[in-house]
């Protein structure tokens, strides 16, 4: 998915008398990779990071975790705003066991966010080719 640039540069050497040289030719090939795969690239990694702040937030409610520790806390609130538009999605809120919880809706968001940036990623490469193997 990036697009090679070949560049050949010529170059003489500066005195072609005094040694018995041919011009040297030097062929670099550059990788660069396309705006749409960048943008591609992007959307996975910003996918990438809610998607493991909400395995934080299922791994830390499946495990009972003190609500009152700041890192808890942290997690909890900054994954607050990607799961709440799946509260409620469900009859039942929560399986609680004890001070656990399985929080299904978790897991909901976490396909959910999934499938959409896979959409847009490959909406954003819809014009490459896909690599063969």
């Amino acid at each position: 998915m990036a697009e090679q640039i070949e560049r050949t540069t010529v170059t003489e050497p500066v005195a072609p008398a005094v040694t018995n040289q041919a011009a040297a030719t030097r062929q670099v090939t550059e990788t660069r990779v396309a705006g749409s795969v960048l943008l591609a690239r992007i959307i996975w990694w910003i996918a990438g990071v809610i998607i493991v702040l909400l395995a934080a937030r299922f791994i830390l409610a499946l495990l009972g975790a003190n609500q009152g520790n700041a890192f808890t806390r942290f997690i909890f609130d900054v994954s607050h705003p990607f799961v709440a538009p799946f509260f409620g999605m469900f009859s039942y809120s929560n399986y609680v066991y004890g001070v656990s919880r399985f929080e299904v809706y978790t897991l909901v968001a976490i396909a959910v966010y999934a499938v959409i940036a896979w959409g847009l990623a490959r909406l954003a490469t819809i014009n490459h080719p896909e690599p063969r193997a």
